[in-house]
């Protein structure tokens, strides 16, 4: 399993009814049906979505960008966007979308400013890492942020952090974590709590 996919289940209350978007093959709604969560994924990549099938996921396909309207308001306890939000077209939407089906959510997101993507395009590459897997021509990525971009956008949406966890290009927590994050974080994760 993915380390920052436990990490994220360790911010998930025991118990919570959670919404897993982009879901991929449903691991973490699985590990959470394991300490007596309940969930729903939503996936639109046809591969994974099956893959979650398989899993035994309740799981949707319809898309991120443009559907999440059929979710009523505080329908779930927790939204999960895992790695996804770089790749929507309109990821604020999305944001307040998620904070009206849940007052939790939990975003991850790489850092496009890591230093070894940093020093890459010194030397006039785009940054290819397991965070970035893609080369330019075929990645999912629409949006390149920073761990520092991050929080306003937040504010301006209402949604305050409680908590973050900057990671290192291994997925574990960076130690003194504050201490150039922008810098050494490979991704972050944010547990959000929206102001109603």
């Amino acid at each position: 399993m993915r380390t920052d996919l436990r990490l994220i289940a360790d911010l998930i209350p025991a118990g919570s009814r959670v919404l897993d978007l982009g879901c991929g093959d449903g691991e973490l709604l699985r590990l959470l049906a394991a300490r007596g969560g309940t969930g729903t994924g939503v996936e639109i990549e046809e591969g994974r979505f099956l893959a979650a099938l398989r899993r035994g996921v309740d799981v949707i396909d319809l898309d991120i960008n443009t559907q999440l309207y059929q979710f009523a308001d505080d329908s779930y306890d927790v939204v999960v966007l895992s790695g996804t939000l770089q790749n929507l077209q309109r990821p604020a939407q999305v944001l307040r979308d998620i904070s009206r089906i849940a007052r939790r959510c939990v975003v991850s997101m790489p850092n496009f400013v890591h230093w070894r993507n940093r020093l890459r395009l010194l030397r006039g590459r785009m940054p290819v890492t397991r965070h970035l897997p893609y080369q330019w021509y075929d990645t999912p990525n629409l949006h390149y942020t920073s761990l520092q971009d991050l929080a306003p956008l937040f504010d301006t949406l209402r949604l305050d952090i409680s908590r973050w966890i900057p990671l290192d290009e291994n997925g574990h927590p960076l130690r003194a974590r504050a201490l150039g994050a922008n810098w050494r974080a490979s991704s972050a994760i944010y547990l959000l709590e929206a102001r109603r």
